[in-house]
């Protein structure tokens, strides 16, 4: 990306801040750390301390939480009904009798996790049994658990722009593991690298001048269970990992949120992603598992990488 750049990690990824203005980038870096950390605290699916780890033990009653937990949800459950539960907030269960039951970077470690009894999975339409309290209380369904994964790392990407806005004297950029968000737009595009994983390759260029851009990939969080190859992009439907059509979808949106609704969606939809996202207006970059590039609507202008 272009402007002034430091990075840091939080949520188990690695994260990109860049501001126009040079004075700007120590204050934007620790908006960043204090945002993302109260996310980790509040949010995580990994620690036992979070309020969403309570509210999973908690299932069927009503646990108090704190606002941010809930400001969350509601953006879960938005996603939830734009993509008419392509998007799943209530995954947690299955991703968890998959093998992903920690932190990916001590599942890593593992080479393989002993096999556990299939439950089917929520029903498509259980987040709209997800209840909630603005002045901080939730309520899930019996025997479900949350997970925020699929969006959770745009919206906090959208929680950081909305504190660069109201904190920073000029425009800036984040990326959270590749869900970014543009603060403050001035009307000059920022070039943006589009790759597959955190560091890796770039791919392609884009030139953006506002809102969000999200990647969704079935090529970083993989592991290895009862032998088999998984990744954390789960099929509602089925419970199991998308069957891999498209191995990286980048999609923009007016938010992070809605980029990475867009791009989740496509990886689960697999063959009918292109007509789907058209029918929205969604612009969108999809790489086929044998690496063909298909561009849906008027994608940003690309540069080449070289």
């Amino acid at each position: 990306m272009s402007g002034v750049q430091t990075t840091l990690d939080a949520l188990g990824t690695t994260v990109h801040v860049a501001v126009r203005r040079a004075d700007d980038l120590v204050a934007a870096r620790a908006l960043t750390t204090s945002v993302l950390r109260d996310v980790d605290e509040v949010c995580s699916r990994f620690r036992v301390d979070s309020d969403l780890s309570r509210a999973n033990r908690h299932a069927g009653g009503w646990v108090t939480v704190d606002p941010l937990l809930v400001a969350a949800l509601e953006v879960a459950v938005d996603v939830a009904r734009q993509t008419d539960g392509l998007v799943h907030p209530l995954l947690g269960r299955p991703l968890v009798e998959l093998g992903y039951d920690r932190d990916f970077a001590l599942l890593a470690q593992v080479a393989d996790s002993a096999s556990r009894v299939a439950t089917p999975p929520p029903a498509r339409d259980a987040w709209r049994e997800i209840a909630l309290d603005p002045e901080g209380a939730v309520c899930i369904p019996e025997d479900t658990a949350l997970d925020l994964g699929a969006v959770g790392k745009a919206w906090a990407a959208d929680l950081v722009a909305a504190a660069f806005a109201e904190h920073l004297r000029g425009t800036a950029l984040v990326s959270v593991g590749g869900d970014l968000r543009i603060a403050a737009p001035d009307g000059t595009p920022w070039t943006v690298a589009v790759s597959e994983r955190p560091g890796g390759p770039v791919e392609t260029l884009v030139e953006l001048e506002s809102g969000g851009l999200a990647t969704s990939t079935t090529r970083v969080r993989r592991w290895t269970r009862d032998g088999v190859r998984r990744h954390h992009l789960l099929d509602p439907r089925t419970g199991l990992p998308a069957t891999e059509v498209w191995r990286t979808v980048s999609a923009a949106g007016s938010t992070c949120s809605a980029a990475n609704a867009a791009s989740t969606a496509a990886v689960v939809l697999g063959a009918e992603a292109p007509a789907w996202l058209d029918e929205r207006g969604v612009t969108a970059r999809l790489v086929a598992t044998d690496g063909r590039v298909h561009p849906v609507g008027a994608w940003p202008h690309e540069r080449s990488a070289a």
